[in-house]
């Protein structure tokens, strides 16, 4: 990854923000110059990896990121060993919130990576105008920004069509982009599509229930003025299938609409930032393939609402002062329709969460000051207040069958189940450029998330019941914690960037962080079962509960030209290396910590070619979760390359291998094979990793 790709200095974040300007004009706000990026990826062709049809693994590069495997278009993002509803995930303003007992409607799902125009990742500690409701990290996406015709006499028209296949699972993935536009208006339209069947492992078997389809679109209406822009999205999403190999169900539908509207405007006293979003799912779970045979309806509707307001105004010298205020509302209905002719699963709709409701509201301020030349300062506070109910439940029966869950229908009905969380999120960052070379950055913050609907109001006690609650890919079975505490996390950071002069030059940069959460969300073991009633496996009956925890680590990046001027073209030597702890202080390790990895790679570029060939090197993982019957991996090298060249200005050629040598391994984030076990008995074993693919790719601009 190229140095202007991958960086925690400040100037890129400026000059990306003054870049996003000079396209659009008004589009994008003074953001803080002083926040840890840890990766920042645009409009570039290499460092998107080929054949991607999940959003989540255009960050797969980044140092301390990592995906943990799902369907093929709904991996869950982690940074520094905290991850999903532990980040806060924003789409072009919106909050989208799974709706969805296995998270299988992730937020960046919800994107195709076509549609992408830059992501960032902030980790640990972030701005208290980036976001609330998170410990681990923010992660902004933005779809392509509007473009506008540099003069009023003419119109200018634009379009990109892109395609990518791979061989492992013959992945296809497509898009399409349109627009027109003046001086003052644009008109922009998108669509994607992406298809998979089940992917071979690298060993030649056939990961069963992997397959997917996914279908997105949407359309953009851009007005501008002198000093202010007006942009209005609307778009849907329909993906007819998705399977779950680590998962007890599979997707058998999900259908979103969304609408958001953003304001920029420019004026004597400071910037005026503001937007307003609405996004809905229907979302359905059952059963699609061989595989998994039976049927089990279960049906989820979801709702995300807000709004957000942002001010910017000059503060001394020449820094700058925000404040803001946001408001977000998510409402759920997660139902099981009953099965005819079950005496399990009726006569009864079980209900799982009726009306939930989880509305938020923020406050913030903070203070960015240009002390000199050599020294910056953020400081900033946020406080929000967060507030949860569900209404009664009920289960399949009454009878003998479901007493477990009717038991616990009766009590969860007879309790109160409203509760107000009050959060106060503090940040502190200070920069201090060194030299030319040389910039030392300290932060520390303290950040509030509250429980999700599910964590706190899921309420069955029968097997059944419980391994439906699962975003883990564990295998488990969970039940909810109406009286579970908000966490909050203490988090010290520190980064020394060590560089050269140009976007070409070398860096290094190296970041140690220490987070000591309280009341961190985890688990209490309530017994044991055997799933799909395989005697040779093992899962856990666990019920959230509070528990404080600390996750430590660094993160390592560096670039160094190894021959710009030859004959054959230049040369890069560029990588990162992550090493990461998360602990209970009661005893035990974390679920889902990455251990030590490292990405080597050499790009080469010369005239049309550009040309990488990266190595993963991924640690044996022995330090595991024993509640959740975490499973140890292997360590392991994959080996993969790229190539892209320019045949022409307005056409792209791209061809790879993803795991040349056709290692076998499984993920230490993918959890269990669950398809696998249902389809072939034997052991529970960890998720297998994909085989070797050869990917091929065009892109056309118009």
């Amino acid at each position: 990854m190229k140095q202007h790709y991958l960086t925690a200095c400040l100037a890129i974040a400026s000059a990306a923000a003054a870049t996003a300007n000079a396209q659009t004009g008004n589009e994008a706000t003074a953001e803080p110059r002083i926040k840890v990026i840890v990766s920042a990826i645009g409009e570039g062709w290499l460092q998107r990896p080929n054949a991607v049809s999940d959003s989540a693994l255009l960050l797969s590069a980044t140092p301390g990121y990592s995906a943990a495997q799902a369907g093929g278009v709904s991996a869950l993002p982690f940074v520094n060993g905290l991850g999903d509803d532990r980040l806060k995930i924003r789409i072009d303003g919106m909050e989208i919130t799974s709706a969805c007992a296995n998270h299988m409607n992730a937020p960046l799902s919800y994107i195709d990576p076509s549609q992408v125009g830059r992501i960032e990742v902030l980790a640990g500690v972030t701005p208290v105008s980036t976001g609330g409701d998170s410990i681990g990290g923010t992660v902004t996406v933005k779809s392509a920004a509007p473009v506008f015709a540099e003069t009023a006499d003419a119109l200018r028209s634009t379009g990109r069509i892109t395609m990518n296949a791979g061989s492992n699972g013959e992945t296809i993935n497509s898009g399409i982009s349109a627009g027109i536009a003046s001086d003052r208006w644009s008109l922009g339209y998108s669509a994607a599509y992406a298809r998979g069947h089940s992917y071979d492992d690298g060993d030649g078997q056939r990961v069963l229930a992997s397959l997917y389809e996914s279908i997105n679109q949407s359309a953009v209406l851009a007005l501008r003025g002198k000093d202010q822009q007006l942009t209005l999205r609307a778009g849907i999403q329909h993906i007819p299938y998705q399977g779950f190999p680590n998962q007890y169900m599979d997707m058998t539908g999900n259908d979103g609409k969304f609408a958001n509207l953003g304001y920029v405007g420019r004026f004597g006293w400071g910037e005026l930032d503001g937007s307003a979003y609405w996004q809905r799912t229907n979302h359905d779970m059952g059963f699609f393939t061989p595989e998994r045979r039976g049927m089990m309806p279960m049906v989820t509707r979801g709702r995300n609402a807000g709004y957000a307001l942002k001010a910017t105004l000059p503060w001394g010298d020449a820094g700058k002062l925000r404040v803001g205020h946001e408001y977000h509302t998510f409402r759920l209905d997660d139902y099981w329709p009953a099965v005819p002719g079950s005496m399990m699963m009726g006569p009864q709709t079980y209900v799982n969460i009726n009306d939930g409701q989880r509305d938020r509201v923020a406050l913030y301020g903070e203070a960015e000051t240009v002390h000199n030349a050599q020294w910056t300062s953020l400081l900033g506070a946020r406080w929000e207040s967060v507030r949860m109910d569900a209404g009664d439940v009920q289960p399949y029966s009454n009878n003998m069958m479901n007493a477990a869950d009717a038991a616990a229908a009766a009590a969860f009905n007879a309790r109160s189940r409203r509760q107000r969380d009050s959060n106060l999120d503090l940040t502190a960052l200070g920069r201090f450029e060194a030299d030319a070379s040389t910039t030392y950055e300290l932060a520390a913050a303290r950040k509030t998330r509250s429980p999700n609907l599910y964590e706190r109001y899921s309420w069955g006690r029968g097997t059944m019941a419980m391994t439906m609650t699962n975003w883990f890919g564990d295998g488990n079975g969970y039940v909810g914690n109406i009286d579970l505490k908000p966490e909050t996390a203490y988090t010290l950071g520190f980064t020394a960037h060590w560089h050269g002069a140009g976007t070409a030059g070398w860096f290094v940069k190296l970041n140690p962080y220490y987070s000591r959460v309280q009341d961190y969300i985890d688990v209490d073991v309530l017994g044991q079962f055997h799933p799909y009633m395989r005697m040779s496996a093992s899962g856990a009956l666990l019920r959230f509960a509070n528990h404080d925890a600390k996750l430590y680590g660094a993160n390592l990046s560096w670039s160094v030209p190894v021959a710009s001027r030859s004959s054959f073209g230049s040369f890069t030597f560029t990588g990162n290396a992550a090493y990461a702890r998360g602990k209970r202080t009661d005893g035990g390790d974390l679920y889902r910590i990455m251990p030590f990895n490292a990405l080597l790679t050499l790009e080469h570029t010369s005239g049309a070619w550009h040309n990488q060939i990266e190595t993963k090197l991924v640690s044996r993982k022995d330090r595991v979760d024993a509640r959740r019957l975490e499973p140890k991996t292997a360590g392991y090298a994959l080996l993969n390359a790229r190539t892209a060249y320019q045949v022409r200005k307005n056409v792209r050629l791209t061809a790879g291998v993803s795991n040349l040598l056709d290692k076998e391994y499984a993920d230490p984030l993918g959890g269990v094979y669950l398809s696998g076990l249902r389809a072939d008995g034997g052991a529970l074993r960890p998720l297998p990793g994909h085989g070797r693919s050869i990917d091929v790719g065009i892109s056309v601009d118009l």
